[in-house]
């Protein structure tokens, strides 16, 4: 609690000694990568935790954001998840979902054979979807659609997972990364 206390003290004074440098120079040092940042919501320490308490502030307070989007790893994991300001490609997850089916193919098939295990919940993770065991179920129901052939490329098994998913009311609304 008291590291905590000094950090937020720390992050304060910094705060109010950027915000004094930057009202002394004309142009900030970082002004173009702000304008370059700008109508995202976040400035250039990106989307995150800092994104939340300090926005799209210009200057010397983005130092500050980028520590508290470092804090405990939370920018890595709001980019994962798509929260505190970070969007999800959704073409990338696409891509992710792919290469991951391309790359745990074995795995992947051997645990939509059983509807659970690790890889169902890393493809969770891929797409977005907060209820592992829903999406292993229904994967599961549907095994012989997602590898019809032991050697289905990955790019079928991928786009029949994710019509899987768009076209089931459940999944549907519990996957956000896939359309």
């Amino acid at each position: 609690m008291k590291k905590l206390l000094i950090l937020l003290s720390c992050a304060m004074l910094i705060s109010s000694v950027a915000t004094a440098q930057t009202k002394k120079r004309k142009k900030p040092m970082i002004r173009e990568a702000d304008e370059a940042m700008s109508g995202q919501g976040y400035g250039t320490a990106g989307c995150g935790l800092g994104s939340i308490l300090f926005g799209d502030q210009k200057g010397m307070i983005q130092i500050v954001a980028a520590t508290s989007n470092g804090i405990s790893g939370n920018q890595t994991f709001a980019i994962s998840t798509g929260t505190s300001n970070c969007q999800i490609d959704t073409a990338r997850s696409a891509q992710n979902a792919e290469l991951f089916i391309e790359v745990n193919r074995e795995a992947l098939a051997k645990d939509i054979s059983r509807g659970n295990g690790e890889s169902i919940s890393h493809l969770a993770s891929i797409v977005g979807c907060s209820d592992t065991s829903l999406l292993g179920a229904k994967l599961q129901k549907n095994f012989d659609q997602v590898f019809p052939t032991k050697n289905v490329p990955a790019e079928q098994s991928r786009k029949v997972i994710f019509e899987l998913i768009e076209n089931d009311t459940d999944l549907a609304q519990n996957c956000r990364n896939v359309g």
